[in-house]
């Protein structure tokens, strides 16, 4: 419909006459269109209708549609007059119907478009009063501007242009600061403020990030990156410190650095590589310093050496100390390690107690922590194991078999207390250790053993066994060699110890635990203050004047020093050489000697002294070097052997093969001296060495036997025949033995328990069915004093002049007798002036009462023996003969009796026994004959001999020989 009214509208402005200025009225239009195109135009409704159906619809959807190309293109390629106008005829017709169409529409809206015509005028009426109220109110707006709102604006827009100014000099000013940055950062990583510098950096990065939009800052973002890499560096360098020597506060800072930065883990595993770097450097470094020392100015290619390498080129001299201080500086490594360890588990519970806004931190914190509780528990053996195997690489750079005893002994106590230390820093039985040391002790020790045996063997045969003046309180412990038993044996009591029996000593050892202070600090130090008083004084006093020898005051630092060692060097056991005379020496002993008597001193030799130093170093070996320690033992019996053997060799040779029935040789002391004899006695002289390895290694083994000194008279009748030298022999051994007894224990606990009945059967032995277990240690060495007295006893009284007159007796009396015989009295003196004699050796030396007894017992039954052999002579006897032999040998028991404390006297039954028998028949004397074999064939014969014809026929005394016979072939 638009475009049909548009196409209206131009049709009818086309008939429009252009002299016409004025507007139509819409019937004034219709009224043209009828004229111009509705002429024959049917009146018709209907036909009107039809016409209007009969235009195309495209002149109804396109405003763009162009009717006359349209119909144009719609003419045929020949065009014929009577078509073409019959289709324009059809063309306006539709056009008058339109038109009238139209027309008749605009006509029914005439009277609403008059009044919006009329709106329109008023519209534009009211359109020109605003427009003049528009211009007035410009003209004034612009008053206004000019006078007031320009200058409000302009203080506006300067104050918002002075907070952008000031917003701009802040930046400057951070922009400043952070270019001045890296002068604070170098500032606090000299002060090792790194949580301060990290934390610094980080927020300088955040900084740069925000102005990023400045040029002058691109630089700076990759300046502190630098920066950051630096300070890593830095603190990776902190970190490394901390394995040398641990500081809290220092330890604290590196960690918060890397907690700061993220890198808690990367940092433990850091710090183990610090630390077996620091290991590596700390053990090279010392042991270079003492080459070096050590080694000529030419020298100087030692720090191209491999650590093995330089550990052969550390000298004698300086291998103990270098062995101390690398023990410490690699202590110090440990004990940062443990403080470590300590510091992290303070930190754990520290952070649990830690408020947590985060579960995701809450999650890493914990995993951080699991990580590095596990890598320091894995690490601690590591960190052992590298310790270990630098100095078991030391040790073993060394030979150490040439060491003197006490530098060797130094050198297990430190590697024994390095030991102790693994074993408390993770429970580490340091295999690697035992088994370098063990090594090297057992090159040592078979070396040390056989030269002690052998300068044993020249003391024993240069020995005088002349008494060694010790205090009267002597005991081992006070001896360098067992200082360390003290630390093991429980508080004092105050009681002076006399006796190594007297000492009570604990199974438990020394523990060493982990302190603040380096245990290998002053360990020089502490072995060189180790000393002992043990000698009494030598005889003189500071002023010249005589005193004993077994002085009571605790201390002698009146005598001079050099006379302090007159006696027994403290460190080799040797006898130096004496500043006085060996004549004037003894002279001086000789008067002192008086007073010896009343003290109970131990009886030692300056060899006995020797051996219990050498035992005491044995145990310091073994207490400190468990893996050879049954080594040890095993030589440390073979010292009281060989001193036992020498002890009965020298003193006892003429009873070697002397018949048991007299009990001089028990069984268990001949069993015990074939076993050392097979085992330690060489045969063989000495120079000998011929025959196979293996031969050649046991001759190695075995020692000569000592023989006395020739200076040592055992047939003086002044001296009792030794009886001194005898005295000091034999109680020094029962003082060794009694020694080897109280370390019993100490011994059973420092050797395998595998090896523990090697160490029974040194101490005890089983006997038969009505013997009980005895120490055979002690027992043994008290046994050996019947031999070694006895030839004492024999050669002090004179039996033989007893005999004789024994001989010269009538014993074929006929009547009682109330006088008992001359060699009764004879017999009796004998034994007076050995008691007088015995007193006398007792002045000058102090005689055990085990010891008198003993004399006493070997004499009064040497008595005896004669007795019964005097009576054995007698040809002719009668009942009254053999009550004067009862009366004789009353008499003699009367006088023995107020002679000697000894009770019961010994033998007392074989004498009255033998004289009981003469009043046997003939089958009880047979029967008694059997029973008794102590008694010789010869007396037995004389027995027989004088009861033939009495009340014994001839055809018994043929039986009764036989028996006798039978006896003897049994003894045999």
């Amino acid at each position: 419909m638009h475009r049909i009214k548009s196409l209206m509208i131009r049709q009818a402005s086309k008939n429009v006459p252009e002299s016409t200025g004025e507007s139509q009225t819409p019937s004034e239009v219709s009224r043209v269109v009828q004229k111009d195109g509705l002429r024959d135009t049917p009146i018709n409704p209907e036909a009107e209708q039809e016409i209007v159906d009969s235009i195309e619809k495209v002149y109804f959807n396109d405003e763009s549609f162009d009717p006359v190309v349209h119909e144009l293109e719609k003419l045929p390629q020949v065009l014929q007059l009577p078509m073409v106008e019959e289709y324009r005829d059809q063309l306006c017709r539709q056009q008058a119907v339109v038109s009238k169409k139209v027309a008749d529409l605009i006509l029914e809206k005439q009277s609403a478009y008059m009044q919006e015509l009329q709106r329109v005028t008023e519209l534009l009426d009211n359109l020109h009063i605003a427009k003049a109220v528009c211009t007035n109110g410009r003209r004034q707006l612009a008053t206004a501007q000019q006078g007031f709102t320009a200058a409000s604006l302009g203080l506006l827009a300067n104050q918002r242009k002075r907070q952008l100014l000031i917003g701009l000099l802040k930046s400057l000013r951070t922009i400043k600061t952070l270019q001045r940055t890296d002068v604070r950062l170098s500032e606090m990583l000299e002060e090792e403020d790194f949580p301060g510098a990290i934390q610094l950096c980080l927020e300088c990065q955040k900084a740069v990030s925000t102005f990023k939009h400045y040029t002058c800052i691109s630089e700076l973002n990759s300046k502190l990156q630098d920066t950051l890499e630096q300070i890593e560096e830095q603190l990776d360098l902190a970190l490394s410190k901390t394995c040398k020597l641990f500081d809290t506060v220092h330890y604290t800072k590196v960690q918060t650095a890397y907690r700061l930065l993220g890198k808690t883990q990367t940092a433990m595993d850091q710090l183990h590589m610090h630390f077996t770097q620091a290991i590596h450097n700390t053990a090279f470094q010392v042991v270079l310093g003492y080459v070096e020392l050590c080694a000529p100015s030419s020298e100087t290619r030692f720090h191209k050496l491999q650590y093995a390498g330089l550990c052969t080129y550390v000298t004698v001299d300086s291998y103990i100390p270098c062995l101390a201080d690398l023990c410490k500086a690699l202590w110090e490594v440990m004990h940062s390690y443990r403080h470590t360890m300590a510091w992290h588990r303070n930190q754990d519970w520290g952070d649990t107690t830690a408020d947590t806004s985060s579960s995701d931190n809450v999650d890493i914190a914990s995993f951080d922590r699991s990580y590095v509780k596990k890598k320091l528990e894995n690490g601690i053996g590591r960190i052992w194991q590298d310790v270990q195997q630098k100095v078991k690489t030391y040790i073993l750079g060394t030979d150490l078999s040439h060491f003197k005893y006490d530098n060797f002994i130094f050198v297990l106590d430190i590697i024994n207390r390095l030991m102790d230390v693994g074993d408390e820093f993770c429970g580490s039985q340091s295999e690697g250790l035992q088994e370098s040391i063990r090594k090297q002790s057992l090159n040592y020790f078979k070396n040390y053993h056989r030269a002690r045996m052998e300068e044993l063997h020249m003391f024993l045969e240069n020995e005088l066994w002349e008494l060694c003046p010790v205090r009267s309180n002597f005991s081992v412990l006070q001896l360098h060699e067992f200082k360390f038993l003290t630390v093991e044996i429980g508080p004092a009591t105050g009681d002076s110890v006399t006796s190594p029996s007297d000492v009570t000593m604990a199974d438990t050892g020394p523990a060493l635990t982990r302190a603040a202070t380096n245990p290998f600090e002053s360990f020089l130090q502490e072995q060189e203050e180790n000393s002992e008083d043990v000698l009494a004084a030598n005889g003189y006093d500071s002023d010249g004047a005589e005193q004993s020898p077994y002085q009571e005051e605790d201390s002698d630092s009146d005598v001079a020093e050099e006379l302090k060692r007159d006696f027994v060097d403290e460190q080799t056991g040797e006898t130096p050489v004496r500043s006085i005379s060996q004549e004037s020496m003894h002279k001086k002993r000789s008067d002192s000697h008086s007073s010896l008597g009343k003290l109970n001193a131990p009886i030692l030799a300056n060899t006995t002294l020797n051996v219990i130093r050498l035992c005491g170093k044995y145990m310091q070996m073994m207490s400190v070097l468990k893996p050879i320690a049954f080594d040890v033992v095993q030589c440390m019996t073979q010292l009281f052997d060989y001193y036992l053997y020498a002890v009965y060799s020298s003193f006892s040779k003429e009873n070697m093969y002397e018949s048991t029935s007299l009990g001089l040789i028990s069984n268990r002391l001949r069993t015990t001296l074939n076993r050392i004899q097979e085992n330690l006695i060489s045969q063989e002289p000495t120079g000998d060495s011929q025959g196979p390895a293996g031969l050649v290694d046991e001759k190695k083994e075995k020692l000569p036997c000592p023989h006395l000194s020739h200076l040592v008279d055992l047939n003086s009748s002044k001296g009792l025949y030794g009886t001194s030298e005898r005295n000091v022999a034999t109680e020094s051994l029962v003082f060794l033995a009694e020694l080897f007894e109280m370390l019993q224990s100490q011994l059973e606990a420092m050797i395998p328990a595998t090896k523990k009945p090697f160490l029974q059967q040194f101490y005890s032995q089983v006997g038969n069915a009505s013997d009980v277990t005895v120490p055979t240690t002690v027992s043994i060495a008290a046994e050996v004093r019947k031999p070694v007295y006895w030839m004492v006893a024999a050669r002090a009284l004179d039996y033989e002049q007893a005999l004789q007159l024994m001989i010269t007796v009538k014993w074929d009396v006929r009547e009682i007798m109330s006088q008992h015989s001359s060699y009764v009295d004879v017999l009796v003196k004998e034994f007076e002036r050995f008691s007088e004699r015995l007193a006398e050796v007792g002045k000058r030396i102090r005689v055990p009462p085990a010891v008198s007894a003993v004399l006493w017992e070997h004499c009064i039954r040497l008595a005896n023996r004669t007795l019964v052999e005097g009576f054995a002579s007698a040809r002719k006897c009668s009942t009254e003969g053999r009550a004067l032999m009862q009366l004789d040998f009353q008499q003699f028991l009367i006088q023995l009796e107020r002679l000697t404390n000894l009770r019961p006297i010994p033998d007392r039954d074989f004498v009255e026994t033998y004289i009981k028998a003469y009043y046997l028949t003939e089958n009880d004397m047979e029967r008694w004959i059997k029973e008794h074999r102590e008694y010789s064939s010869r007396q037995l014969n004389g027995l027989v001999n004088v009861c033939i014809g009495t009340h014994i026929n001839k055809r018994a005394k043929q039986r009764l020989l036989s028996a006798i016979e039978d006896n003897e072939k049994q003894r045999r």
